[in-house]
């Protein structure tokens, strides 16, 4: 019998998982922009002295780990086990990452959903009592993101005003059995929501309907009401996304609009740094997690949160078979209390 099941998508834990520390790395443009002050790292080129920028990526997220481990004076060999993910083929910065950790690697894919899957899993399996501590992260780079999707930088196509700008940066969480907060006491796992979109140049309108459906499951499962929320963000609609999204859940009954952003419009000054939509890639609700809201959280600035990471589904062969834009949310609680 699935005890900790509520409604239809959701789980609540009965021992809910600690967020004992977090590690972020954010490239040089994520550095410049609104959120710079609560990153860990930020670097001065989006080489970081390797070959290529997928070494780049991999490296990131080794370091965003070690930052963790850091600061809660763990080891490797302290972690059960490894859930991450980012936006290559084969997951290849993840794979390679976990090449250099003596970490048992559970390797996620979930587009830019990633994070709060990688959560989702880890909460599960310290709550269900089969890890003490894990560690999750993720990462994205424009540049990899960019020549593996859309097209060489050397060609120097230009963007459209829907286009998001692919993060270059990487967030690490590690979850624990201990008993402080803050907690991830909800899991809503989101359903592959389509509605038809054929242009890559507009994921937000592609994956706002699968925030949309989560969010609004979320609150029917669990029995929250939107009082109980300090903040809900999604990531990563961007500016034409969000919209749509609110728009969706208001149809629903859901007004969430006082309470509500996305990670991909907070991380950049669209205007300034032309980034056109916003935000996006794995590594976006990552470092806004890890970096912004979990600094914030701890400060006692915001009490209950609820995540809402967002993934396109798509890959260059689909694109190319004519195939449209899936979208996919998964949502985590995250809370100063365990009720």
């Amino acid at each position: 019998m699935a005890i900790k099941k509520l409604g239809s998508q959701t789980i609540l834990f009965k021992n809910p998982p600690s967020i004992i520390a977090t590690g972020s790395i954010v490239g040089p443009k994520e550095g410049e922009g609104p959120l710079k002050n609560y990153y860990d790292v930020i670097l001065n080129d989006d080489l970081k002295n390797e070959k290529s920028w997928e070494k780049c990526e991999s490296k990131m997220q080794i370091d965003a780990i070690n930052t963790a481990l850091n600061k809660s004076n763990l080891t490797e060999k302290d972690i059960d086990y490894l859930f991450a993910g980012d936006l290559l083929n084969q997951i290849i910065s993840s794979g390679f990452a976990a090449r250099k950790l003596a970490i048992p690697f559970f390797g996620l894919y979930g587009a830019c959903s990633t994070m709060t899957e990688s959560l989702s899993l880890g909460a599960m399996a310290v709550d269900g009592g089969f890890a003490d501590k894990v560690i999750c992260v993720t990462s994205s780079h424009f540049s990899t993101a960019e020549r593996q999707f859309r097209y060489p930088l050397e060609l120097g196509n230009q963007r459209a005003l829907t286009t998001q700008w692919t993060v270059t940066g990487s967030g690490a969480a590690i979850l624990s059995s201990e008993d402080k907060g803050p907690f991830i006491t909800h899991v809503t796992t989101g359903k592959v929501v389509d509605p038809g979109i054929k242009d890559v140049n507009n994921m937000g309108a592609a994956m706002a309907p699968a925030a949309a459906d989560t969010i609004v499951q979320h609150f029917k499962d669990s029995g929250f009401k939107i009082d109980d929320y300090d903040l809900i963000i999604t990531g990563d609609l961007a500016t034409i996304g969000k919209g749509i999204a609110l728009d969706l859940i208001k149809k629903e009954g859901f007004d969430i609009t006082s309470i509500y952003t996305d990670c991909g419009i907070e991380i950049f000054d669209n205007k300034k740094q032309d980034t056109h939509s916003g935000g996006s890639g794995c590594g976006c609700s990552a470092v806004v997690f890890t970096g912004y809201i979990y600094k914030e959280m701890l400060e006692g600035n915001v009490n209950r949160v609820l995540l809402v990471s967002t993934g396109a589904l798509h890959s260059p062969t689909s694109v190319q078979q004519g195939e449209s834009v899936p979208g996919i949310a998964h949502a985590i609680t995250i809370s100063n209390k365990k009720d």
